[in-house]
């Protein structure tokens, strides 16, 4: 029997009470900068248990501004910005070659948040994007060194080929080169704290960076 969608979307629920907890937010209380207050949300989430919190929406652009988006990992976020990473080559990377401009959305359904970020895009130094990619794992190591992302893939076999041998080299040459990696920094313009709310009155507050040298920032809520 087939599936209705319709009918499927209908019976679901967001924030159910007994897996979600909606903390309240005080939004008078919250600090002159966004990246405390976004390290403060990160670490409730992992405390609240949140599957892979680290996980996050990228949307860029192509060249005639139609947008994409995918999930990729956040690799760091400090005064430089919010950081990733991928090859230059990929899809994501020719886009922010052509267009440096991106937008981020982390969702903890577990505790009914969201946070929107967007700005500007810097790639890292070389020496930093290899530093980072070789105090991970084996397999993010072997996966970057199987390389050719976002190309067209003959056939799964050619896959398992390349990734084998990709396995192998990381495993016997840990500090292997991938010269195509990049670390990508996004220096936010722009982030915004949503805290959802069992009766939909929502809190969102967005920051915006101000001053000549954007240092400063102003803060103001907005309707949910």
């Amino acid at each position: 029997m087939a599936t209705d969608l319709h009918e499927l979307l209908r019976s679901l629920r967001v924030w159910d009470p007994e897996v979600t907890d909606l903390p309240a937010f005080e939004p008078a209380a919250a600090p002159a900068a966004p990246l405390p207050l976004f390290t403060e949300w990160f670490a409730a989430a992992v405390a609240a248990g949140q599957t892979e919190p680290h996980t996050m929406s990228l949307a860029t652009s192509d060249e005639s501004g139609l947008p994409d988006v995918r999930i990729v990992m956040l690799h760091g976020a400090d005064a430089d910005g919010w950081s990733f990473a991928s090859h230059a080559g990929s899809r994501k990377g020719r886009h922010l070659a052509g267009r440096p401009y991106a937008a981020l959305g982390f969702y903890w359904p577990v505790l009914g948040r969201q946070v929107r970020v967007r700005g500007p895009v810097t790639a890292a130094p070389s020496e930093d994007a290899q530093g980072d990619l070789h105090a991970r794992s084996t397999g993010a190591l072997a996966a970057a060194l199987t390389g050719r992302q976002s190309e067209v893939l003959p056939s799964l076999d050619d896959l398992t080929r390349a990734s084998e041998s990709a396995w192998e080299r990381a495993s016997r040459e840990p500090e292997a080169p991938v010269p195509s990696w990049t670390l990508y920094r996004l220096r936010a313009d722009e982030v915004e704290f949503f805290q959802g709310d069992a009766r939909r009155r929502h809190v969102r507050l967005r920051y915006r960076r101000e001053g000549e040298r954007g240092e400063a920032w102003s803060r103001e809520l907005l309707w949910p």
